[in-house]
């Protein structure tokens, strides 16, 4: 007779549906694309191998250097394209402060373009 209370007790509950309300199912596709996605990172983190540089480490700081240096120049070679033709609107508009903002980019131009120039002066 205690059995059968426990029995009675001890139902089994219905299944509940544990997954949240408002989930979207990823789909054929997108369990395509999540299983392509963990291959290349797993091929990326288990098949890469050290590689070690040969020859001289300065030399390939200066070659990073000299790249970055390079790269600087072509910024300050923009800017100054950039400051040129403001300076030449603003004689176009006759507008002083044009003018001035035009100078000043000149300028900036001119120093990031000799930047590695003036390094090179000062540390002489």
């Amino acid at each position: 007779m205690l059995l059968k209370k426990f029995k009675i007790a001890f139902k089994k509950a219905p299944k509940k549906n544990r997954r949240p309300q408002n989930t979207l199912s990823l789909g054929r596709n997108g369990r395509f694309g999540f299983s392509a996605y963990i291959a290349v990172v797993l091929c990326f983190c288990c098949l890469s191998t050290t590689v070690f540089a040969a020859g001289d480490p300065l030399a390939v700081v200066n070659n990073l250097s000299t790249f970055i240096f390079s790269l600087i120049r072509a910024i300050g070679l923009i800017l100054l394209g950039w400051g040129v033709v403001q300076v030449g609107l603003s004689f176009q508009s006759h507008d002083p402060s044009q003018r001035s903002q035009g100078f000043l980019t000149l300028a900036g131009g001119l120093v990031i373009t000799f930047a590695k120039e003036i390094l090179d002066l000062i540390t002489a």
